[in-house]
């Protein structure tokens, strides 16, 4: 393996384009080349770095050329990338979901477990340096046991209605982060209330899917998760997390530009706007998110959410949405 990891990245999108300047900013990989479902989507980002690029993905399996690949294309297609990487024995760090539907989840699932090729699910949130410093200090015990966590997620607007429409609804695409981080905090998840709401979005309601949600969770140690999530926010981001233990509590509030406060006659400390955009928000946490791979690949040791992360995130989401669905609590059988 070369001195840097080389990088292929396939998809070209918007979270394409976040992981190309991850791994073009990380002192550790170097981004080689772009495969996407247009060729002049995937050029135009090729040509931003400096690197080749090509409508057909199969090239990208080529372990003489590539260390480790990135999965970044439009869900459907991340099972068949995931099993071809690792028949090219190349590591490869896949956006989330892994897929929508469990049973071909499932249809890959020994393969991955029996191979010894790397496989990371690109849960970004775990490495929030905020979120990841709050759960540093839970797992010390500053709180004693931990009791009830709450999670708030609200983006500022929605994504087009053409990515929605094929997104598997706000559950298993917003709220599976929150998902994830729930278990990264509480381990596994044995049942699910979860009620969707239509409160702002004809066109959202017209895909049937709801454009906000508030899910319950209940651990295996009757630990309490309460999500809340919507698609709009007027005032940018809205990211928090508090947890809460017998022996206080820590919380994550939102991130602004700047800590500078205004105080005048019309309101006393004025803080800037939260940040708008995802990127801004998350860009340190897919940095961080890279480097775990890396380190993966290297030594095998890392704290990388793995594929049964993925699954386990998938199969909460699918006992969300049937929640949702029907007004019933859903059991979660570990």
């Amino acid at each position: 393996m070369a001195d840097k990891v080389r990088v292929g990245l396939i998809g070209a999108g918007r979270i394409g384009q976040v992981h190309a300047q991850s791994v073009m900013s990380h002192p550790d990989t170097q981004l080689v080349s772009i495969a996407g479902r247009f060729l002049e989507g995937a050029q135009s980002l090729a040509d931003e770095y400096g690197v080749s690029a090509t409508d057909n993905p199969e090239e990208l399996f080529d372990s003489a050329t590539i260390d480790a690949l990135i999965i970044a294309s439009p869900t459907a297609t991340h099972v068949d990338f995931i099993e071809k990487a690792i028949d090219a024995g190349i590591p490869a760090l896949c956006e989330k979901p892994i897929d929508l539907d469990i049973a071909r989840v499932d249809a890959i699932r020994e393969k991955v477990l029996a191979s010894s090729t790397p496989i990371a699910i690109g849960f970004n949130q775990r490495f929030d340096p905020h979120f990841a410093h709050l759960h540093r200090r839970v797992e010390a015990g500053e709180i004693g046991a931990l009791e009830q966590l709450v999670i708030v997620s609200r983006d500022p607007a929605p994504a087009p209605l053409e990515y929605l429409a094929v997104s598997g609804g706000i559950l298993r695409d917003q709220t599976i982060h929150d998902f994830d981080m729930a278990r990264f905090f509480v381990g596994n998840i044995v049942s699910v209330t979860a009620q969707g709401f239509n409160q702002f979005s004809e066109e959202i309601k017209g895909i049937g899917d709801y454009d906000a949600v508030t899910v319950t969770l209940r651990g295996e140690n009757d630990e309490s998760v309460t999500i809340i999530n919507s698609r709009h926010c007027a005032y940018g981001y809205d990211q928090r997390l508090e947890a809460f233990g017998d022996q206080g509590m820590l919380r994550v509030d939102n991130v602004s530009d700047t800590l500078v406060r205004h105080f005048n006659s019309s309101g006393v400390e004025t803080l800037e706007p939260y940040q708008d955009f995802f990127l801004e928000r998350y860009m340190d946490s897919y940095r961080v998110e890279l480097g775990e791979f890396v380190t993966k690949i290297r030594t095998g040791e890392s704290s990388s959410p793995t594929f049964e992360d993925g699954r386990a995130a998938l199969i909460v989401a699918d006992a969300a949405t049937q929640s949702a669905h029907t007004g019933l609590t859903v059991a979660i059988t570990p």
